[in-house]
């Protein structure tokens, strides 16, 4: 697993993938900065984090995870790869771990935002750990739905809509029934900026991103298998 985790985080950065990803999300973090906290005199961090996770996952999640099994497909290079004594278990969480990597670099640069914040005010370190933590379950889960995707499709572009659409989605579903906010990730992270830790939305949360790990382990296997 850490064989395939160095492997795909050395892609990440010896490739545009990782650098753009990161200044991407560190554009977002600058744009909801100024517009959630600067234009308002608030040090309230909780709206930067919740609408950089709401906008700014669309951006990089699909970004990080299209090419996860879709190029590997694409390129006919899956074959060796399914064929290499490493398990499919150790291949889909070495590149998991790979990707929630670069989120957690973004997630550590974003402090410098508390550094500026704390010039003009006393920032809550409790609450400024939960937010992040509550950023970062939302983000792997939304990893490994992107993973996923890429591993039923070998079009990086399709990987990407349907990443885009599974997030987005229950925005509008949830209108139709409230039954859809059991898969809105969004709708899980509302408590966390608050400083409040639920159980509930971290249980579901975690529960998301283990089926969709699990899915994509049992669909490459299968794959595996066939051929």
């Amino acid at each position: 697993m850490w064989t395939i985790f160095k492997k795909e985080l050395k892609t990440y950065f010896l490739s545009p993938i990782g650098y753009v990803a990161i200044g991407v999300f560190m554009l977002m973090y600058s744009i909801f900065f100024y517009l959630t906290t600067i234009s308002y005199g608030s040090i309230y961090m909780g709206d930067l984090y919740y609408a950089t996770a709401r906008y700014g996952l669309l951006l990089i999640i699909p970004l990080l995870t299209m090419r996860m099994f879709s190029e590997e497909r694409k390129n006919g290079t899956e074959q060796l790869l399914l064929t290499s004594p490493r398990s499919v278990t150790s291949i889909v969480l070495g590149k998991f771990l790979a990707a929630a990597t670069v989120i957690l670099i973004t997630l550590v640069l974003s402090l410098i935002y508390s550094v500026i914040i704390s010039f003009f005010g006393s920032v809550s370190i409790s609450t400024l750990i939960v937010t992040m933590v509550g950023f970062f379950l939302v983000a792997i889960a939304a990893i490994s739905i992107g993973m996923f995707a890429s591993s039923i499709t070998e079009n990086q572009v399709i990987a990407s809509i349907i990443t885009i659409g599974v997030l987005v989605a229950p925005w509008f579903l949830v209108d139709i029934s409230t039954a859809f906010s059991s898969i809105d990730l969004m709708d899980k992270f509302l408590k966390f900026p608050s400083g409040l830790v639920s159980i509930a939305d971290t249980i579901s949360l975690v529960s998301i991103t283990i089926m969709c790990i699990l899915l994509t382990i049992v669909l490459i296997k299968r794959r595996k298998t066939v051929k």
